[in-house]
């Protein structure tokens, strides 16, 4: 009895253990997760604004507006064409947005109407397709994307002009004549490939820029005839009908874009595809 009145007593210390950081927690996980994703944003929007061209972010914007309609039927695809490619022979004319030299669709010849005459809805929704067509071929390679810096697109009520123009130590033409660089060979091209998705009929038209000095027999006109009239051979070389072409024209100097009339950017050629109403 001694013994056990003299033992110590047993004291039993419980400790709360807090995990986690106390707390703070784990909430610092997440906001550093946000904030490396939000930088990671934010720097793929200054490349994507650097590597570039005006048209591409253009359609990127266009991409992203839910107001502008990619496609007039839901195709069940997730791309521009709904899962179709604008150069098929068999699916495009069965959907109804549209026909080709060789297959004419069924909503067309129900009209009565021979190869893809559109209204002017109809002409104004294919040019946003084509033109569509023309930025989105950007990305393929590194040399198309480069091409792409000589060609500027807009819709007027003539049609779909196509705009090609020389930039500083690129040329379109060797310099004063009409024989084409590889750069022309290869715009031409892609030009061809996207002007066989419709039949409509096609204008060109050459301009130059004004020469240093004045001569008595200005070289200008021909020149930009010249040129219009080889931007017509290489059309029709890629594969474009001849009966397409409706009007080759050079119009030498007098239309410049720039108001220095002697600088590069105005040797131009410009490839229109007309509207229904202008294919006379």
């Amino acid at each position: 009895m001694g013994a056990q009145a003299n033992a110590a007593p047993v004291i039993i210390k419980k400790k709360k253990v807090v995990g986690g950081g106390g707390h703070h927690g784990g909430a610092w996980k997440v906001a550093y997760a946000d904030f490396v994703t939000a930088m990671m944003a934010f720097f793929m929007l200054m490349w994507l604004l650097n590597a570039t061209t005006e048209q591409q972010r253009k359609g990127i914007a266009d991409y992203f507006s839910p107001t502008i309609p990619i496609n007039r039927v839901s195709g069940g695809g997730n791309g521009a064409f709904g899962g179709e490619s604008i150069f098929s022979e068999t699916t495009l004319p069965q959907t109804g947005t549209g026909g080709t030299d060789t297959r004419i669709s069924p909503e067309v010849s129900a009209r009565g109407n021979t190869g893809t005459e559109m209204d002017d809805d109809a002409d104004q929704e294919a040019f946003e397709t084509l033109e569509k067509m023309l930025i989105g071929q950007g990305g393929e390679t590194m040399v198309m994307e480069n091409a792409l810096r000589h060609i500027v697109t807009r819709i007027t009520d003539e049609g779909l002009v196509i705009e090609l123009f020389e930039l500083e130590g690129i040329p379109l033409f060797e310099d004063g004549t009409d024989t084409p660089t590889q750069l022309l060979r290869d715009l031409s091209a892609l030009i061809s490939s996207t002007a066989k998705a419709v039949t409509n009929g096609i204008a060109i038209g050459g301009h130059v820029r004004a020469t240093p000095i004045v001569l008595a027999n200005s070289p200008v006109w021909d020149q930009s005839a010249n040129r219009a009239a080889k931007m017509r051979e290489l059309l029709e070389d890629s594969g474009i009908a001849p009966a397409r072409i409706k009007r080759v024209t050079g119009h030498a100097d007098r239309t410049p874009v720039l108001q220095d009339t002697m600088a590069r950017r105005n040797n131009r050629i410009e490839v229109v595809l007309l509207r229904k109403t202008d294919r006379k």
